[in-house]
């Protein structure tokens, strides 16, 4: 009564944004405020939603595929790489598992060492469901035996790269592979178990037309892998790693196969494997060699690295761990200064380098542009000092376990113009305080030092120590020293103060117990 009518405007519904027509299914209409939404996603192509699933991480995948039955299908016809637990109990899930994923293409088995691992038929029943694969990794997968492998290479003649390590199937079903997938470029074999006969032969097959990498770990009949390496037609990259035998007669051969064909070798490491100056003489037949790794080969000395700079001009990264034998030094490393002027990493571990073999390092390699000297027991300031001043390239270098000081280091805040890491290791003349200096001279550089703290006095206790303690304690004086602690470093360890806590401790209870002791005499 008496009120007049309201003066305000009604409330007008908000508005419904549609950018495509959805379709009736898949629209969400909310009544409190008439908003019609739709998942847009149902407008996209089914490619296109498969190329946002690939550029998500395995765990938002696996998330995604939860959220519809569509997004389930198609994230599983779009994974393409797939890594599993080869145990036995896999085989139950096989069928299933294929019938999702039916568009892979590299395939991962890994099974614990402790696990009975898949068999024959698993894998023959998975190499069934994918055709297409054209990558396997086979980990520690011992029930795979030489029939299993003979028919899974039958099945997958598309492979392009495999690997295997810790398996136990033999030569046979490694001819198999190598027979069947004529399409093979990758080959990398680790402690293949099945090898017994030192006998036994592996020849290149029809992959010896497609093989460009060959990497042979952990075996004790690698010899037999021989043919397949002379005969692997564009062999590209070699590494023999841990591999026993002597390997200067295999390299031989293949230097004539080199000569022969005009197949060069790019990348050859050899590790810890019985190979001397003959063998890097036959290597450096390869004219094309870009990189090269020598790690902890004795036999090998400067009279080989003088070999290989002297023909293999194209040298762009060389790695040597001398094992501080002194057998490749100056001689070998200034040989290399001289031939390969494209040089662009040099990592030396265990060698000796003085400020001669540097200097011509730094003047004729102008491409230099990473550096790591490991090692050492003649890299000092000085050769530092020769870095800073003539590596005008150079971006990254690392300095481990050498005799350098704070002097040496600041050099490089006026050298090396390009340079943008630096990392110091274990140097015992190099401080924090040298290395912050660094850093507030040159602030654009990154300067990592891994420092060496101060050695620790013994923190055992000894009977003297834990008698003038007590001593310390009965007389009432300075009951705060701590005596197990005397370092000046930046840390007490544990054991020092459980040290000086035990031997406290002891003193204080055989005080009390004697002072209660005490008062019970008295009192009787």
């Amino acid at each position: 009564m008496g009120q007049s009518p309201s003066t305000s405007k009604p409330r007008s519904p908000k508005p419904t944004v549609t950018v495509f027509e959805p379709d009736p299914d898949d629209v969400i209409t909310s009544s409190d405020d008439a908003i019609t939404l739709h998942d847009y996603t149902f407008n996209l192509p089914d490619e296109c939603l498969a190329f946002i699933f690939q550029s998500l991480s395995s765990a938002d995948r696996k998330r995604a595929s939860l959220v519809c039955r569509r997004w389930l299908r198609v994230e599983g016809q779009s994974r393409h790489r797939l890594s599993l637990n080869a145990q036995s109990e896999l085989c139950h899930v096989i069928p299933i598992l294929f019938s999702r994923f039916d568009s892979v293409t590299k395939l991962g088995l890994k099974c614990d060492r402790r696990s009975v691992s898949i068999g024959d038929k698993d894998l023959i029943l998975i190499s069934l469901k994918c055709r297409n694969l054209t990558r396997l990794k086979l980990r520690a997968c011992r029930e795979v035996t030489d029939d299993g492998m003979s028919v899974f290479s039958t099945n997958c003649k598309n492979l392009q790269k495999f690997s295997c390590g810790s398996c136990s199937f033999g030569a046979k079903g490694m001819n198999s592979l190598l027979e069947n997938c004529g399409l093979l470029e990758e080959l990398s074999v680790k402690r293949l178990r099945g090898i017994t006969d030192a006998d036994s032969s592996i020849g290149p097959g029809k992959a010896g037309d497609s093989l460009r990498v060959v990497c042979l770990k952990d075996l004790y009949n690698g010899q037999c892998f021989g043919p397949m390496i002379i005969g692997a037609k564009i062999l590209k990259s070699l590494k023999l790693v841990r591999c026993s035998g002597d390997w200067d007669k295999l390299l031989e051969l293949i230097s004539d196969k080199v000569d022969n064909n005009n197949n060069n070798l790019v990348e050859v490491h050899l590790e810890r494997i019985q190979v001397s100056d003959v063998g890097l003489s036959a290597i450096s037949n390869s004219m094309n060699l870009e990189i090269l790794h020598l790690v902890k080969t004795p036999e090998c000395t400067n009279i080989g690295l003088v070999t290989i700079a002297e023909k293999c001009k194209l040298l762009r990264k060389l790695h040597i761990d001398g094992w501080k034998t002194n057998r490749i030094s100056d001689e070998g490393l200034i040989s290399v200064a001289n031939h390969c002027p494209n040089l662009q990493e040099l990592v030396l571990i265990g060698v000796n380098p003085t400020t001669s073999s540097l200097k011509k390092l730094a003047t004729n390699c102008q491409n230099l542009e990473r550096l790591a000297l490991c090692g050492s027991e003649t890299v000092g300031d000085a050769e530092i000092i020769c870095i800073a001043s003539k590596c005008i390239a150079l971006k990254k270098l690392c300095i481990k376990s050498c005799p350098v000081s704070d002097h040496g280091i600041e050099a490089l805040a006026s050298g090396c113009p390009n340079l943008v890491k630096v990392k110091v290791k274990k140097c015992r003349g190099v401080t924090t305080e040298g290395a912050d200096w660094l850093r507030a001279s040159r602030s654009s550089l990154i300067v990592n030092l891994d420092a060496v703290e101060p050695e620790l006095p013994d923190a055992s206790v000894s009977e003297q120590d834990i008698g003038d303690a007590d001593n310390l304690l009965v007389n009432g004086r300075n009951r705060n020293v701590n005596i197990a602690s005397s370092s000046n470093g930046r840390s007490i360890s544990f054991k020092m103060r459980l040290g000086s806590f035990s031997g406290r401790s002891l003193a204080a209870c055989t005080f009390r117990r004697w002072s209660s002791f005490g008062g019970r005499s008295r009192s009787s």
